[in-house]
């Protein structure tokens, strides 16, 4: 059975590529465009990763995944920041609010897939 992650992401663009990527290494994907979506299809579908952007149109991605860690459903999902944040404040935010990893846009792709590749596979701690 596939992977199943979920990307919630904002920017068309950013979405498209990161879907692409993913599908062609055999993941089946879900998308959402803002944190409120983002936070209702992972507790649906429990997804096997959500790669979360932080700067999103309605709950920003720190607050979607306050949610997600509060909910028995989702609270062991490993949850990876995605995003264009990448300032040494950022990621020390973003890291102490407990996400499980975190990745910059614009996309490095051998990172990208070296990351979910490691979180899907081998588990959040590895």
């Amino acid at each position: 059975m596939k992977k199943l992650i979920l990307i919630v992401e904002d920017n068309e663009k950013n979405m498209k590529l990161a879907r692409d990527l993913l599908e062609a290494k055999g993941y089946a994907t879900l998308a959402a465009v803002n944190g409120v979506d983002g936070v209702r299809l992972a507790k649906e579908h429990t997804p096997d990763l959500v790669l979360m952007d932080i700067q999103l149109p309605d709950i920003n991605g720190i607050e979607a995944f306050e949610q997600l860690r509060a909910d028995a459903r989702t609270a062991e999902t490993p949850i990876v920041a995605f995003t264009a944040s990448v300032t040494p404040t950022d990621r020390t935010r973003v890291m102490q609010a407990g996400f499980d990893g975190f990745l910059s846009k614009p996309i490095n792709i051998k990172e990208f897939l070296a990351t979910v590749k490691r979180m899907v596979e081998g588990g959040a701690g590895t």
